[in-house]
């Protein structure tokens, strides 16, 4: 159905659409099937890339007429119908791009900013985000980490190449890439496209705010989440010594007697400093249960994009490993996640005996969707409703308001690369060039006194030539950090829609129960314990964009401060080049 290319030494067949192979194994796994060509090549190919044919070779839908037949397209379009509504509105917001790493960042695709009411349109309980966020064969490792979980037990999950949707290459057809982060983002969204079966998350069983906030009572959780208030409002509790994760040590690894290859990462939490080793899908699981737990509360950012073809390039291994090291360092960063038994079991386990335990446990988890909140405990006031209300739409306001502009310096960043990278460079170029035939012209005179003017033109049109060799490299040294900054900061922004989503929902509850109360369905009791509860919610929230704000103005300063710094120097080098080349003319 697709157009496929092997990676080479990967035991791969290169396909083209509309091409007909032979099935010789379907049982390969993990997403595979083993086939031959016309030409006799054998080799592995997606099994999402290709569509079984009966044995005359037609289409087996083009005479699908049956009632089966028809009974499962119906069913399937209306199963699909929303997640295909998303994925064609992302394709039409599509900006043309270059070869640079940023343009498939520049359409709008965080969260449902766009939409009459972004807020007002969530489902009941979604509490998933629909943001996304896009990306050296080497033998270096550490004898004493543990190797990572046993391959056998990778069958489970998702492989890196499991997902059709994300097949486009990270630097060669940016709009396919788009469109598939999109559907990928809306997958997880906590509705009928999610990916995820829900019976393996005990808190989705029962949708809607009802669950936490009638619940008679709340159980006393074992964990806790403790919200204090200090000297800019409500605020996590931040642990008393923090520590970060270092991502480092790509190497390609095999699985299938070999017929498989994958990359893994080296993983060393700077305060054990004993090293683990991660695959992609293993940071994609641990992605999604980040997300079931604690995305009502907390902006969890995508990771970066899985990928079929590429994944063994040098440039998308460093790509994808700088962006792990980046998300990797946000989770670290924030205090309620760094510290969840979660994120410390994918960090610390020993051995792949805990590793499966604790993977085991984690899924088991009842505590996680709204039910988060009832592990929250703050040493604050009530709030009325009103306030609570009032605090929902400040930060909503706000978050709408950044995300615009973060989408605007996107946009304007990966304009100014691509000038600078293509035609700014040329220009350079062609004045160098022309400066050097008008030397050549006037060397042809043949009158001897014009020798050090000659050659110091030359030189001059040498020097513009260099200028557009440092042109088109200096955004990787400065542009590419700002634009990371911004990238992360869009996934965060991505995910506010549906957390305040699922406080909006929570206060129309409380609003409503006065019917209940009137119609003797609950109690005034109830009410008021709802009403509590919704403020543990808004407690919650103004504790998260509290740490929100303190990383933001960390962030922005450090990025854009080491932004100017390198314009600067930038600048001074071409200042010191045209400086040289000056000198070089005679003085008359």
């Amino acid at each position: 159905m697709y157009d496929f290319a092997a990676e080479p030494g990967n035991n791969e067949l290169t396909v083209n659409e509309g091409e007909i192979i032979t099935i010789t194994n379907p049982d390969v796994g993990g997403g595979w099937l083993e086939g031959r060509n016309s030409k006799g090549e054998r080799g592995l190919v997606p099994t999402d890339y290709v569509e079984i044919l009966p044995n005359d070779g037609k289409d087996p839908f083009s005479c699908g007429n049956s009632v089966a037949d028809q009974a499962f397209l119906d069913s399937l379009s209306a199963s699909t119908a929303q997640a295909n509504s998303s994925a064609a509105i992302s394709n039409n917001q599509q900006v043309s791009s270059g070869n640079d790493p940023w343009s498939a960042w520049s359409a709008s695709k965080s969260g449902n900013w766009d939409s009459t009411d972004g807020w007002g349109a969530k489902p009941e309980g979604t509490t998933a985000q629909r943001n996304t966020s896009n990306n050296w064969d080497t033998a270096f490792g550490h004898p004493q980490a543990y190797q990572g979980p046993a391959t056998g037990d990778d069958d489970e999950w998702d492989e890196d190449w499991a997902d059709p949707k994300a097949a486009a290459p990270y630097f060669k057809d940016s709009e396919s890439a788009e469109a598939g982060a999109a559907q990928r983002g809306n997958s997880r969204a906590g509705s009928s496209s999610m990916k995820l079966p829900l019976n393996k998350f005990p808190g989705f069983a029962k949708p809607g705010m009802e669950q936490y906030l009638l619940a008679k009572p709340l159980a006393k959780p074992k964990e806790k989440i403790p919200i204090i208030v200090g000297d800019y409002g409500p605020m996590w509790v931040y642990p008393t010594s923090t520590f970060d994760c270092v991502v480092a040590d790509p190497r390609k690894g095999s699985k299938m007697y070999g017929l498989k290859s994958y990359i893994e990462y080296q993983l060393t939490p700077t305060n054990t400093n004993r090293s683990v080793n991660h695959r992609y899908k293993h940071f994609d699981w641990l992605y999604e249960r980040l997300l079931v737990k604690f995305g009502s509360a907390i902006p969890i950012p995508s990771l970066p994009d899985k990928q079929v073809t590429g994944r063994f390039e040098e440039e998308f291994i460093k790509m994808r490993m700088e962006r792990l090291q980046a998300w990797m360092t946000r989770m670290c960063r924030h205090p309620v996640i760094s510290e969840s038994e979660l994120f410390q079991q994918f960090l610390n386990f020993r051995d792949e005996k805990e590793w499966k335990s604790g993977k085991r446990k984690a899924e088991k988890d009842e505590l996680v969707g709204v039910m988060i909140f009832s592990t929250m405990e703050p040493e604050a006031p009530d709030l009325d409703l009103l306030e609570i209300e009032q605090k929902c739409d400040a930060v909503g306001k706000f978050t709408k308001a950044m995300d615009d502009g973060v989408k605007e310096l996107l946009t304007v960043g990966q304009e100014h690369w691509k000038r600078c990278t293509g035609p700014l460079p040329k220009e350079y170029q062609k004045i160098g060039k022309a400066l050097q035939s008008l030397a050549t012209v006037f060397s042809s005179s043949g009158y001897q006194g014009e020798t050090d003017l000659n050659a110091a033109i030359t030189e001059a049109g040498k020097t513009y030539e260099e200028i557009a060799g440092l042109v088109a490299e200096q955004p990787k040294k400065d542009l590419h950090f700002l634009m990371e900054c911004n990238h992360e900061y869009k996934g965060f922004l991505g995910c506010f829609p549906d957390i305040i989503g699922a406080h909006k929902g929570a206060i129309e509850k409380v609003k409503e129960s006065d019917k209940l109360v009137a119609t003797s369905k609950i109690t005034p009791q109830d009410k008021q314990n709802m009403v509590k509860r919704v403020g543990t919610m808004s407690y919650a929230l103004q504790a998260e964009m509290n740490h929100f704000h303190s990383n933001r103005i960390y962030d922005y300063n450090s990025v854009i401060r080491l932004y100017l710094e390198q314009q600067v120097q930038f600048y001074e080098t071409i200042a010191e080049k045209l400086r040289q080349a000056l000198g070089r003319f005679p003085v008359m």
